[in-house]
């Protein structure tokens, strides 16, 4: 199936989870058309932006007159509707739990580890960058220990879960916290950058990547 035209997508290009978002469009090879929010000037906070989304955070697809808001939410949606397969999206009870366990991952841990560790030495925001980087890097070690055995997340090709934890984790230098010590983990990202319609969000020079 493919949509009637571009879905929309609303969002902000340094965002993580704006990419996620992005991430999944372009590895299901859908059209889209990317509106920029200006994120600095307000724009999410604007009665237009609201009306999309009510909590004023991107990213938000438009999809034929189907409005979805939050990132792994839309990565359920674009799955579901447009992976009749259930590749990206397990349709048996194990694997749709087993997906929905790392979508958890996502908006924990991955949000409260090497996101908000990121959100401090990027965009200035007032976190415990500490604390932040020492949730990072219990979550690299598990996550290391896991990638040990195993391809991907959920099993032997990917699934939304890794969409969903990728962009943050491959940018967690940005926010102060290494890679270099977690070789399975380093080999997952670059597995998941060697996918056909892979591309990146783009870097900033912060954290261990300031000159």
């Amino acid at each position: 199936m493919r949509p009637s035209k571009p879905i929309l997508l609303h969002g902000f290009p340094l965002s993580g989870h704006s990419h996620r978002a992005e991430l999944m469009l372009r590895l299901l090879d859908l059209p889209f058309d990317f509106h920029q929010i200006d994120l600095v000037g307000g724009e999410q906070r604007g009665e237009a932006f609201l009306r999309l989304n009510p909590f004023g955070t991107v990213p938000v697809i438009e999809d034929d007159g189907v409005v979805v808001a939050d990132s792994c939410a839309i990565l359920v949606y674009l799955a579901t509707k447009y992976d009749p397969d259930g590749l990206w999206l397990p349709r048996d009870a194990e694997g749709a739990a087993q997906v929905q366990r790392w979508l958890s991952v996502a908006q924990g841990p991955v949000f409260n580890g090497p996101c908000s560790a990121r959100l401090v030495t990027v965009f200035g925001m007032d976190f415990d960058h500490a604390r932040a980087k020492a949730v990072a890097e219990r979550l690299f070690a598990t996550l290391d220990g896991l990638l040990a055995a195993r391809t991907f997340l959920v099993n032997e090709r990917p699934t939304i879960a890794d969409v969903a934890l990728y962009s943050y984790i491959a940018h967690a230098p940005e926010g102060g916290v290494a890679l270099t010590p977690h070789a399975h983990l380093s080999a997952w990202l670059r597995r998941i950058e060697a996918l056909p319609g892979f591309a990146p969000m783009p870097a900033t020079k912060a954290g261990l990547l300031a000159a």
